[in-house]
């Protein structure tokens, strides 16, 4: 008959792996990194959303012509071909930056005020096929 071994004192034990060392800059790249991720999200969501639904007001050009859709208190303004003989279609006669005094646009002139963030203009718009 055999006879078991006997147990390892502690001398003997085997030596259990050394843990990995802490990799500092890889924390720090990873808090950096995830900064960096919120940052562009936050951007995005605030900057991009808007284009890309359309929400933007349209800072047309004089000359240019528009549409002008939707209720009074939130109307939807397009920029389109001054040809295209659509309904509520406005050429733009002035644009007035930095303002929402509608009167700039004088007595002679529809005025519509737009703002996106910071920027806020006055368009005057003058119908192109006026109802008679």
């Amino acid at each position: 008959m055999t006879t078991p071994p006997a147990p390892f004192t502690p001398e003997q034990q085997p030596a259990a792996p050394a843990p990995a060392p802490a990799k500092k800059g890889s924390a720090l790249l990873k808090k950096v990194g995830g900064f960096v991720v919120l940052l562009v999200v936050g951007l995005a969501v605030k900057l991009g959303i808007p284009y890309l639904t359309g929400d933007t007001p349209v800072h047309a050009k004089a000359g240019e012509c528009v549409t002008v859709t939707g209720p009074d208190n939130d109307p939807k303004v397009d920029t389109v071909d001054c040809s295209s003989g659509k309904a509520d279609l406005f050429k733009v006669v002035k644009v007035v930056d930095n303002t929402f005094d509608l009167n700039v646009c004088g007595d002679e002139h529809s005025a519509l005020a737009q703002q996106w963030d910071a920027d806020k203009f006055v368009l005057c718009l003058d119908e192109v096929n006026p109802k008679k």
